[in-house]
């Protein structure tokens, strides 16, 4: 009889285990398209979403990393401007995504947290040099994804926070790059 209750048992809680396991092995950018996917919405609108929502805490986290680790003054100034500019324009998405029904991620896509993960292992110039060929990397992407949604977004609303969005990233952009060609 002690068999039988402990076979059950190991039966049950293997099974409990794989259904919790099944639904955390998606990241949260996953997990938001999946929700996104069961409602009546321009898919390209909720991708743009997404991406913009986990790219923007990713540059909240990093702007708060290379104030606490860079070593050069003028990338420690950078990552404040990242971690309030990129706060106030997630605080601005996450009021747009909710009135339109659009669900994002809660936290970073699995690519976001590896770049937030490496990063916090370095510090000093080697963190510097690292941290400014990302956010040069990220804003050139980050750039082109608004000017997409600027223009072809479906929802008017959405095409207009991209638009109001570009001029900063442009901003962000040419800022680090001339960081990153002084260096």
């Amino acid at each position: 009889m002690k068999k039988v209750s402990l076979f059950l048992l190991l039966v049950l809680g293997t099974y409990t285990f794989q259904a919790c396991n099944s639904s955390s092995n998606k990241d949260s950018a996953e997990q938001a398209e999946e929700a996104n996917d069961e409602k009546d919405m321009p898919e390209d609108d909720s991708e743009f979403a997404i991406k913009a929502a986990s790219g923007g805490m990713m540059e909240v986290e990093l702007g708060k990393l290379a104030e606490q680790k860079a070593l050069n003054p003028k990338v420690k100034e950078f990552g404040a401007m990242m971690a309030s500019d990129h706060a106030k324009a997630n605080d601005e998405l996450k009021t747009l995504t909710t009135s339109k029904n659009i669900t994002i991620p809660a936290t970073l896509s699995e690519d976001h947290q590896k770049h937030v993960d490496d990063l916090s292992k370095l510090s000093g110039a080697e963190f510097d040099k690292e941290y400014v060929k990302l956010m040069v990397d990220d804003h050139k992407e980050d750039i082109d994804l608004f000017k997409d949604a600027s223009f072809n977004a479906k929802d008017p609303d959405v095409k207009a926070f991209a638009g109001k969005t570009l001029p900063t990233l442009q901003k962000h952009y040419d800022t680090i790059k001339a960081i990153q060609d002084a260096m």
